[in-house]
């Protein structure tokens, strides 16, 4: 069943006849859904927390919610500002992408000593080197090949990304600790997909395994533990976030389709400092995942 809605969903080139994929805007899916508390214990008294990772600061304005046929899967509606949603932006394109993290286009050598892409892609307008980095991996370096992490494999991870992740699995009410170990920045592209996956490498697979999204919009496939499973399509816009935890944290998921720059939000662009960034931006999703590798002792 993963592999047949895979494909139909490859296809498609409009959201305007698929009434089967959950939107978090339409009140139509509503019975799919469960709105879910957050906790304001610490955070009333100190917004700036959330106001300095970019968040909304008023709980208020967040729409968290468990999908109900998803056991454990968690959709946070967009609970970033606009300006939090560029400082993120940036952060995956400039500066996630450069030494010690590692990119899909190091086995090429394409970058020289003390390059980094960005700069390099920009210098030199070569837009074949800007659509072929693909992911940058954080903290421990995910291994493609072997599937396993290792000690002799890993940097420091960034400590913003660490307090977001924090911050939002706390808000979440998660009973147990959650340290940020290892990230994976994807870079999609229109014709991009990611195909039907788990994500079972980690040492720890009870800790919740958190997604964002910026950019394009993009349908997000998850089904079950097998993939005769039947899987709910969901579409994820810009800022949005999800949690798969418990049950779904170990379902197969992928992503068939990104979707055209017309189903998206607009950004605001300062000067025309920032013009590669809106460039790049009109024809790119990122997507970050963050998880917790080890247990905590």
């Amino acid at each position: 069943m993963f592999k047949e809605c895979f494909k139909f969903y490859k296809q498609i080139n409009s959201l305007e006849q698929q009434i089967d994929v959950i939107d978090f805007a339409n009140e139509i899916n509503t019975k799919m859904m469960k709105p879910k508390n957050l906790t304001s214990e610490f955070f009333n008294n100190d917004k700036e927390i959330l106001d300095g990772l970019g968040l909304k600061s008023d709980l208020s304005d967040w729409n968290c919610y468990d999908v109900l046929n998803v056991p454990g899967l968690i959709f946070i509606k967009n609970p970033f500002t606009s300006t939090g949603q560029k400082y993120w932006m940036k952060r995956c394109i400039v500066d996630y992408t450069r030494k010690p993290n590692r990119l899909n286009i190091d086995a090429h050598h394409i970058l020289g000593d003390g390059e980094d892409w960005w700069t390099t892609t920009n210098k030199n307008g070569n837009e074949k080197l800007r659509d072929q980095l693909r992911w940058a991996t954080l903290g421990y370096h995910h291994n493609w090949d072997t599937k396993v992490y290792s000690e002799t494999a890993k940097s420091e991870f960034p400590m913003d990304l660490f307090k977001l992740s924090k911050t939002i699995i706390n808000l979440l009410q998660f009973p147990d600790e959650f340290k940020a170990e290892a990230g994976i920045v994807n870079f999609y592209h229109p014709s991009s997909t990611l195909s039907g996956h788990t994500d079972h490498s980690e040492y720890n697979l009870s800790a919740p395994l958190l997604s964002i999204s910026f950019g394009l919009s993009a349908i997000f496939l998850i089904g079950g533990r097998s993939l005769d499973d039947k899987p709910s399509a969901i579409l994820l816009r810009s800022g949005d976030v999800i949690v798969m935890s418990k049950e779904s944290r170990l379902c197969y998921h992928g992503v068939p389709k990104v979707l055209l720059p017309k189903n998206d939000q607009h950004f605001n662009y300062d000067n025309e400092l920032e013009d590669p960034f809106k460039s790049f931006m009109q024809v790119t999703r990122i997507n970050i995942n963050v998880r917790q590798v080890n247990n905590i002792v």
